[in-house]
C-alpha cells in the first residue's frame, strides 16, 4: 500500500506486551485508516481477555525484513566458532578429574 492513498485502510501489525517484565509479541494485523484507528480496532481484538500492560501498532510496509533468501548474512549459524553452541561444553553433571560437578 502507497502512503499517499489518504484515507484507504492500511494494514498494521499489532505487538501486546502482556506484563512487565515480558517483551512485546507480535499477536496479529489489522487494517485501518491511521493509527488512532488502529489502536482502537487492536484493542477491540486483541485485549479483550486480561489486561496487557501496552500495545503497539507499525504500519506494515514500514517493517523491514529479511527474507528467507537472504539467509546466510541474517541467520546463518557460526559453526566455525563452537565455542557458541552449548553441545561444545560438557554437562556439568559428569564427573570430571575434580570430582562431580553438580555440588
Amino acid at each position: 500500500m502507497n502512503r499517499d492513498d489518504e484515507g484507504a485502510p492500511a494494514s498494521w501489525e499489532v505487538f501486546l506486551r502482556a506484563r512487565r517484565g515480558l517483551a512485546h509479541q507480535h499477536v496479529g494485523s489489522v487494517r485501518a485508516t491511521g493509527p488512532d484507528a488502529a489502536l482502537a480496532v487492536a484493542r477491540d481484538l486483541y485485549t479483550r481477555r486480561g489486561d496487557p500492560l501496552s500495545l503497539w501498532v507499525v504500519r506494515s510496509d514500514a517493517v523491514h525484513t529479511a527474507s528467507p533468501d537472504e539467509r546466510d548474512p541474517y541467520f546463518a549459524g557460526a559453526r566455525h566458532k563452537p565455542y557458541r553452541y552449548p553441545e561444545h561444553f560438557p554437562p556439568l553433571t559428569e564427573k570430571g578429574t575434580e570430582g562431580d560437578h553438580d555440588q
